[in-house]
């Protein structure tokens, strides 16, 4: 069965970074609400469930040690990161004290945003606690990196890994050559324009062994994690 993809909340009052953040965080898998108010967070939160929140404190009605107050008196049990330009010591003591997660400084980088973003989600348990990724008979361990189809397990190289993951991050959807690029290689592919179908040859070779044709290609278009038919 396709997972559920983890819900977070992104919160900040420069539509800019909402913006950045969530189109980071969906090329990631993640499905991404945002607010760029303390109340609209706090009616967000209710109504979309997140998982883990990206909270600016800086807001211009309720900032956001004041929302975090605020849902935590009210049940609300899901991990807070805090994000913000204040970098002082004692910020990040009274953020941490009223109940977030964790704490990071503008500016930063989106890669450390998720990385922070998945270390919560492990370390807090939040939503489910199977770590695995998962579609149809696939299923791939992101802590042990390893893959299996069935029960037959399936040899990667780093590349590949990495290609197959961000498939399975964005089950049926129709990824463009592009994007796979851009995700997995980051423009760093030597310039050769055929890496994408060589790796996706391999890949296919390697799963198409243990069980039928996961990876579609649509034509004119790019690729697809889907089962055929």
């Amino acid at each position: 069965m396709e997972q559920a993809p983890m819900r977070v909340l992104v919160v900040d009052d420069e539509s800019y970074i909402t913006d950045l953040v969530g189109t980071a965080l969906r090329y990631e898998g993640f499905q991404v609400e945002e607010a760029t108010g303390g109340r609209a967070a706090m009616a967000a939160a209710t109504q979309f469930r997140p998982d883990i929140v990206i909270l600016d404190v800086m807001l211009p009605d309720l900032d956001g040690f004041e929302v975090t107050r605020r849902l935590r008196s009210e049940g609300f049990r899901a991990p807070v990161l805090f994000l913000t330009a204040k970098d002082a010591t004692e910020d990040k003591v009274v953020g941490l004290t009223i109940g977030g997660d964790d704490y990071l400084t503008k500016p930063f980088a989106l890669d450390e945003l998720i990385a922070r973003v998945r270390a919560i989600l492990r370390r807090t348990g939040a939503g489910d606690s199977d770590e695995s990724l998962r579609f149809a008979d696939l299923v791939m361990d992101e802590d042990t990196h390893e893959v299996w189809r069935g029960d037959t397990p399936v040899q990667l190289t780093p590349t590949e890994f990495k290609l197959l993951r961000y498939f399975l991050l964005n089950p049926r959807r129709v990824l463009s050559k592009t994007q796979l690029l851009e995700h997995v290689w980051e423009y760093d592919f030597g310039g050769d324009p055929n890496i994408l179908e060589t790796y996706i040859s391999y890949l296919r070779k390697k799963l198409n062994a243990a069980g039928p044709p996961v990876i579609q290609t649509v034509r004119g278009v790019g690729y697809s994690l889907r089962l055929a038919g």
